[in-house]
Order: C-alpha cells, then structure tokens, then sequence
C-alpha cells in the first residue's frame, strides 16, 4: 500500500511540473538511463514480498546520509568526467529496482547528477524524467498485479492536494535557486529522506 501511494503521489507531481523542464530534457543521455530502469521496476516489484522493510529502509537510509554528508562537508566539488554509457545504465536499472520495490527510483540518478557536476537545468531534467517514466511503468506494474486497491486509491484522494501544492511550491523555489544552492539543497533533502528512512526501524517501540 505504502508503495502503490508514493508511487500515485509521485507521477502526479512529476506531471504537474515535467512540462516547466521540456528545454533541459536531453533525450540522447536520458534514453540509456530509462531504458534500463523500466527493465528494472518488474525485478523491484517482483522483490516486494522477499525484502525486510526494515532492513532495506535502514540499508538504503545510511545510503543516503553518508553520501550526502560526504558532498556537503566537500562542498559539491566531487565530479566525474566521463562519456560512455554503461555506468547510466547501471544507475537507471538500480533506480528502476528501487522505484518497483518502493517508490525511490530518485535517488540513484540525483546523486549520480549530482556527480557529473551537471548545472541545475541539466540534473532535473534527467531525473525528473527519468523518474516519471520509472514511476508510471511501476505504477502500471502494480495495477496489472491488483495491488493498487480501493483503500490505496481513497488515501490517495487525501493525499493529492499536499503533493500539488508542494510541487508548485518546490518549482517556484527552484526558479530562484542558483546551481550552488540547488545542489546543496538536494543533498540535504536526500540525507533528510534519508534520515525518516532509518527513523522507524531505529526507533520503533
């Protein structure tokens, strides 16, 4: 259920905003990512009922810390040069994994972006439509396996008008962010997530 919800949740955001973005779109460095992630969301789904929730939360969690805390404390200036396509392709079919096993196809190419060293522009345009495209063909997934219910559908009918607000909100922050800023604040958010990822399993009871 929890997966089903992010996964609703997020398409609706990404369509709401991925038209903002068309001109940074790049076609020719996306398709290797997303081709390989939509091999990936049936494998991820496929994992639903063999993964330890907590486990995976708090494997994924300490992920997410450590690498951003790392890129902060550097400053950002960890960059890769590199032209070729087999590490694209191995982080779109992690991402595609992530996204059909919980709705988390995001991080993989925002930290992968963010090691490129690519501006703003350029970083969301990658991951905002590679996870659209992940996300909607794990969505896909999960309806053809009946397990986005009833129940699923009504939380999601609460829970939309949060995530459209939120969304207008972040575009209208984004157009004021400098490339510095904006990838200091995706590294925060991602070790945020990443903290509320590990928060249950270490604290629960």
């Amino acid at each position: 259920m929890a997966t089903a919800l992010v996964l609703i949740c997020s398409v609706a955001a990404q369509c709401q905003t991925i038209p903002r973005i068309w001109h940074a779109v790049d076609v020719r460095r996306i398709w290797p990512m997303v081709a390989a992630g939509i091999v990936g969301v049936p494998l991820g789904v496929s994992l639903l009922a063999h993964v330890d929730p907590g486990t995976f939360r708090l494997a994924i969690g300490v992920f997410l810390i450590v690498f951003s805390g790392v890129m902060l404390i550097g400053g950002g200036r960890v960059s890769i040069a590199y032209d070729g396509c087999l590490a694209d392709i191995a982080v779109g079919l992690g991402g595609g994994v992530l996204g059909g096993l919980a709705g988390l196809s995001g991080p993989l190419p925002t930290m992968w972006a963010t090691l490129r060293g690519w501006g703003k522009d350029q970083r969301r345009g990658v991951f905002q439509t590679f996870n659209l495209v992940i996300l909607a063909v794990a969505l896909v997934v999960l309806a053809v396996r009946g397990m986005v219910t009833r129940e699923v559908l009504w939380l999601a009918v609460f829970a939309l008008p949060g995530t459209f607000c939120g969304a207008w909100l972040g575009h209208r922050l984004y157009r004021r962010l400098s490339d510095q800023r904006f990838q200091q604040l995706v590294l925060g958010l991602l070790g945020v997530s990443g903290v509320t990822l590990i928060w249950p399993t270490l604290f629960a009871g």
